[in-house]
């Protein structure tokens, strides 16, 4: 069976990586070529410590990407994730603690990324993962808006919302919501006309892999009011796991705080636990040491004296720290604000979604994604 030709995108991404890789790697090459195929970069020894060799590749398998970076998460173990990049022949040599059983790996390299993968890991034993990004994939982005009425900010429903160029026209729900799915990458003009409002045009740019969110205050004809536009990035990886969505009904309600990249760039803290300390219903204490940090509910008091209760942390939906229990590192020492992507903050578990509630969070609980 004769293979179907390899579309222009991955010719050119792979022609593109193969070029750069060539450039300047003749002396590199020749040294290789008396050096073991299978040796691990670098002098790092694990000692009797399992182990993992990462190897990026491009999509098909046959090209490394030495820029490439690794991003793990221990799935079981209370260790800080790991996010390191590959050496100059695509591969990284990971070290696994005695107590890791499960990892979560996958590879980045500009706005492509791998699939993840799930790791059972052994003692002692060495594991080899070979992650592939996917640049023929991910190269077309969305784009997400909301309609609301520039006097009253009540939402506006049924508009047509169309982009310039492209047959495709969807309507604004009864919340003003509309989505435009599965958008080549680059610059758009969108059109949105509705009766009794001024037709209104703007332009948009369109990334790939994310998603791209506008907010337009619509001005009604024929009172003369400049239209008002918002433009912001969601992050793909929190869209997916309901962030967005449990903080519109988390705000809306008053359920939670919580705090977007956007927030956290704003804000630029040294430590995520001084951006926490501003949500409503929790405290802070901190130890004499740097990054010794821990976050309590103040809603709700146990044990002698009335003493707050310690708050679960989760990270990436796993949780890392529980109340009760002898927890080895902070909220600081497990991740960075540069890090996060995202974080809810629930300080009691009446305000607990389904899927973080439980014996462990009866104190509320803090949620944190990471980019």
């Amino acid at each position: 069976m004769s293979r179907a030709p390899m579309g222009p995108t991955r010719s050119f991404v792979g022609a593109t990586l193969a070029a750069l890789l060539l450039v300047g790697t003749a002396d590199r090459a020749a040294s290789l070529q008396d050096a073991p195929q299978d040796a691990p970069p670098g002098d790092e020894d694990c000692g009797e410590w399992a182990t993992i060799m990462v190897t990026v590749l491009d999509d098909t398998g046959l090209i490394p990407i030495p820029a490439a970076t690794v991003v793990l998460r221990w799935t079981d173990a209370v260790e800080k994730p790991v996010r390191e990049p590959v050496g100059s022949e695509g591969r990284l040599l990971l070290c696994v603690p005695p107590d890791a059983r499960q990892a979560t790996l996958w590879a980045e390299f500009g706005d492509a990324s791998s699939e993840e993968q799930v790791l059972t890991l052994e003692a002692g034993l060495a594991h080899d993962v070979e992650l592939r990004l996917l640049f023929a994939e991910a190269t077309t982005g969305r784009l997400v808006g909301r309609l609301r009425d520039a006097r009253s900010h009540r939402p506006v429903a049924a508009a047509a919302v169309s982009v310039t160029g492209r047959r495709e026209e969807v309507q604004s729900n009864r919340r003003g919501n509309f989505v435009l799915s599965a958008l080549p990458v680059g610059e758009y003009e969108i059109s949105i006309r509705h009766i009794g409002y001024a037709p209104l045009t703007h332009a948009v740019t369109v990334t790939r892999g994310h998603t791209t969110e506008v907010d337009v205050r619509m001005s009604p004809d024929p009172v003369e009011l400049a239209p008002l536009v918002a433009t912001v990035t969601r992050l793909r990886r929190l869209e997916t796991q309901g962030f967005y969505e449990r903080k519109y009904w988390g705000e809306l309600i008053g359920g939670g705080t919580f705090f977007t990249v956007q927030d956290i760039e704003r804000r630029n803290p040294f430590l995520i636990t001084s951006l926490i300390a501003d949500a409503s219903g929790v405290r802070v204490r901190c130890g004499g040491r740097a990054r010794s940090c821990r976050v309590y509910s103040g809603r709700i008091s146990t044990g002698f004296g009335g003493r707050p209760c310690e708050m679960t942390v989760y990270v990436d939906g796993t949780p890392v720290i529980r109340p009760g229990r002898s927890n080895v590192t902070t909220i600081d020492e497990f991740v960075l604000p540069i890090e996060i992507g995202g974080v809810e903050v629930y300080p009691g578990a009446a305000s607990l979604p389904g899927e973080f509630s439980g014996s462990d969070s009866r104190c509320g609980a803090i949620v944190i994604w990471t980019k």
